[in-house]
């Protein structure tokens, strides 16, 4: 398939640019500094501006699906939603966050005392952007949320999946950025969620 992944050079993003090359995907990525990425087969790095809808609207033109992996409060959702719908594409995944997840039936983590003051605003605008897609009835996306603790660490391949509330286990909540490529890459290649959110940890 041909992907465009927008913040390929993320912790985040930069997995699931590995991940999608490891599978033999031909991946556009667009980043503001394309230098920094590593020249290499099926891969085609373009600058881009995630504020620049006409200009993000051209990069995405003619590909198979979309992943934006970016931070929200440095983006505009409906500058992205738009963009990817003018260029005529119809699936669109979203890196998402674990703020926007239930802890309780209708109490989210971001809205717990215990949620880091810190990533609130951040965790806030994720939430926002879940509701927008949720209002889109002519894309086809996906919202996959990690886990509380999103970490560089190994890529197991062993995980779980969940719907809308958050997941975890005797250690705590958490997945590492390469079991989440994964987990994104499963659902591009299979769709299992469309037009939902859904989560993975371990």
């Amino acid at each position: 398939m041909k992907i465009a992944l927008i913040g390929a050079t993320g912790h985040a993003g930069s997995e699931i640019l590995k991940e999608l090359v490891r599978r033999g995907h031909a991946v556009t990525a667009i980043v503001r500094n394309p230098e920094k990425i590593q020249a290499q087969v099926n891969v085609a790095p373009r600058k881009g501006d995630v504020f620049d809808q006409d200009g993000l609207t051209a990069l995405l033109k003619g590909h198979d699906a979309v992943v934006s992996s970016v931070h929200f409060l440095q983006s505009d959702p409906r500058k992205l939603i738009d963009a990817v719908k003018a260029a005529g594409v119809k699936r669109y995944l979203v890196v998402g966050g674990a703020g926007s997840l239930e802890v309780a039936p209708g109490v989210t983590l971001v809205s717990t005392p215990e949620f880091p003051a810190a990533y609130k605003d951040e965790a806030t605008k994720g939430g926002e952007f879940l509701a927008l897609l949720r209002q889109e009835s002519d894309l086809d996306w996906t919202f996959l949320s990690p886990s509380a603790l999103f970490f560089d660490g190994p890529r197991t391949g062993t995980f779980r999946l969940g719907k809308d509330q958050l997941l975890s286990n005797e250690k705590g909540s958490s997945i590492s950025f390469a079991d989440y490529a994964i987990a994104l890459t499963d659902e591009i290649e299979k769709p299992a969620h469309s037009r939902q959110r859904f989560t993975v940890g371990y």
